[in-house]
């Protein structure tokens, strides 16, 4: 008899929770305050200290060569400093994979902040010890952990969350990415350690949540998917199911997990060259790709309402507000000058498109990047969907400048025409993911990507019949 037939054996039923236990409540907290909120507060930390920054490296190049820095030249070492960030994160999304398969998805990121406590600690000497290339290598071992954090973190979140919380509990990915964003403006203000003589500690206060992460989240267990299907502890996942979900649906997951390992079986996780070449998951590769790129080049938190609505609806309907409040803004601001309350207008409109964002793209493109695939190849998705969001990242940063010099208020143009054509694919492609299990998604998927041969095999029966 299954383990979850005998665990239902004389227990009574219990109504499904609504909320998320409390274990799972502070296990979201503490992987989110040193994982994606390091994203976020290191992407915007960075702004405050732009000035004295650049003339530090001035004061450095005096120093050691007699003159300044070439205007041009300054200019690049800055741009090399914050983009080494993002080198960091491509780089990190390659190593999430592999690193989640073999150390655990909770020791992997327990372990990387080490990189993050030698990077801010790098940043932090810059200036006392007058070498400004420390900089650089501090930013890019913050972006390598944020790198590993933005594969690894959703995976974790997805797979220790209850069937229906799933989404709402995957959210909380792009909510710690928000709350670092505000967090690194807030530290940045003068009346904190936005001053000339406190640049450095301010570089290095990422060393904070990592410190905060290391205390906490060893507290709580193990991805209970990764150790029944990957490890074959089937105990110490019964474990740490009872510990997420405290009430009886721990029974109704681990039903889920015996199914997905019994079909799964013969299967371990599969590396990057296999999910490429895998025919059984090319539709959710290519949703995947499209819908994380999407998410750069559109333009930010999911709400609550991703439980109620679904994924399919939430995320549709935010490309299409989206692609609204593209082509009013383009209006708007044709005829900025026109009428007073035109660039009030223009305000609304883009706080809008913020809005819009958070409600779809924003929060639910993680959740669904978990939910398209089984356990061995969703360590290999995280690593295509994570640098496809850096890729797309980086292009943005150094296109976006050019298209707004080239096509002014026109630019909106472009991102209106892409949120389209993403909303028109996802219609096609994306089916609903809601409160179904992964091994569902799965076969749902199965049929596109055997369309070919389902269609040969039922022809074939025809003319056997007509014979």
């Amino acid at each position: 008899m299954a383990t979850a037939e005998k665990l239902r054996e004389g227990e009574p039923h219990l109504h499904w929770r609504k909320l998320p236990s409390a274990t799972l409540f502070l296990a979201v907290l503490s992987t989110g305050i040193g994982g994606t909120f390091q994203y976020g507060y290191n992407i915007s930390v960075i702004n405050a200290p732009t000035m004295y920054v650049q003339k530090f490296i001035n004061e450095t190049w005096e120093i050691r060569y007699g003159s300044d820095v070439d205007r041009n030249l300054l200019r690049l070492l800055w741009s090399i400093i914050v983009s080494a960030f993002t080198l960091g994160g491509f780089l990190g999304a390659w190593l999430g994979g592999p690193l989640a398969i073999k150390l655990g998805r909770k020791r992997t990121l327990l372990i990387i902040n080490i990189l993050v406590l030698a990077g801010s600690a790098l940043m932090g000497a810059s200036n006392p010890a007058g070498l400004f290339e420390l900089l650089i290598v501090g930013r890019f071992l913050v972006g390598l952990h944020s790198g590993v954090t933005l594969c690894v973190q959703p995976m974790y979140l997805g797979e220790i969350a209850p069937k229906a919380l799933r989404g709402t509990v995957t959210m909380g990915t792009s909510v710690f990415i928000t709350a670092g964003i505000l967090i690194g403006q807030v530290m940045g203000q003068r009346e904190l350690l936005g001053r000339e003589e406190y640049w450095p500690s301010l570089l290095s206060t990422s060393c904070i949540p990592a410190m905060l992460q290391l205390l906490l989240l060893p507290w709580f267990p193990e991805s209970p998917r990764y150790l029944f299907i990957d490890r074959k502890e089937e105990m110490k996942a019964l474990q740490a199911l009872r510990k997420f979900h405290d009430d009886d649906t721990y029974l109704s997951e681990l039903e889920g997990l015996e199914k997905e390992c019994a079909e799964t079986q013969l299967q371990q996780s599969k590396p990057l060259c296999e999910l490429l070449t895998e025919r059984s998951a090319r539709w959710q590769l290519i949703t995947v790709i499209i819908i994380n790129m999407a998410q750069q080049f559109s333009g930010i938190n999911a709400g609550l309402l991703i439980e109620r609505v679904g994924r399919r609806v939430l995320i549709l309907s935010g490309y299409l507000l989206m692609a609204l409040w593209c082509s009013v803004m383009t209006i708007t601001l044709t005829y900025q000058a026109s009428y007073s309350w035109v660039p009030y207008m223009t305000m609304s409109c883009l706080f809008a498109f913020i809005l819009s964002f958070g409600l779809g793209p924003g929060g639910v493109t993680n959740s669904v990047t978990g939910e398209l695939f089984t356990q061995s190849l969703r360590p290999a998705a995280y690593m295509v969907s994570s640098s496809m969001n850096w890729i797309s990242f980086f292009f943005v940063s150094l296109m976006f400048p050019l298209i707004v010099e080239g096509l002014q208020q026109f630019c909106f143009l472009i991102f209106l025409a892409e949120c389209l054509l993403v909303t028109v694919f996802l219609y096609i492609i994306l089916p609903e993911t809601k409160n179904k299990s992964f091994l569902e998604i799965e076969k749902e998927f199965r049929a596109r990507n055997f369309k070919y041969e389902l269609t040969e095999s039922v022809n074939r029966d025809l003319q056997i019949t007509r014979c």
